[in-house]
């Protein structure tokens, strides 16, 4: 499928792409388009299902300059994070409303089924976090009745994830 980068959004204007959204859940329609995110995009183009334009520079990206984007936009540990859980099967969509990264759905769980279980934060290896914000992550996951999945992303790019629950003493 083609697709077109304008701005900040990857919109694809074919009739597959009605597919694309209702079966795996990838970006939001608007009007008679599917709207994608770079990491939607990125990933959707590493599986060879896109190929991607730059209106403004009339030409087709590359993977690599693809990268290049995302590494620009500071989303790169976002986006290691975001295809491995796509990778692993699961439905990941944005957790902006839950002060999260990503808000993560079960094997079998789809928005419009119900409600994600997780919300994902997504940290660099020795990137310090205060203990209010740290509390405050695992106090709004708790509020919103999800788990907090905490993706810890090392040098090599390896992720280590961590459930952190909040529990009465």
């Amino acid at each position: 499928m083609d697709a077109v980068l304008r701005g900040e959004l990857i919109t694809i204007n074919d009739p597959k792409a009605v597919a694309l959204h209702e079966k795996s859940h990838y970006g939001k329609f608007n009007q008679d388009e599917l709207q994608l995110s770079p990491m939607e995009a990125l990933y959707l183009q590493e599986k060879g299902k896109i190929k991607i334009t730059d209106k403004v520079k009339g030409k087709v990206l590359s993977v690599d300059e693809m990268w290049e984007l995302i590494q620009e936009k500071g989303l790169l540990y976002k986006y290691i994070v975001f295809r491995d859980l796509r990778n692993r099967g699961y439905i990941v969509k944005t957790g902006f409303k839950y002060g999260s990264e990503f808000r993560l759905y079960e094997r079998g769980k789809s928005p419009g089924d119900g409600h994600s279980d997780f919300v994902v934060k997504v940290v660099c290896e020795g990137q310090d976090i205060s203990i209010s914000n740290f509390s405050s992550y695992v106090r709004v996951a708790h509020g919103v009745k999800k788990k907090l999945l905490l993706a810890v992303v090392d040098d090599e790019q390896d992720i280590t994830y961590y459930n952190v629950e909040w529990t009465r003493p």
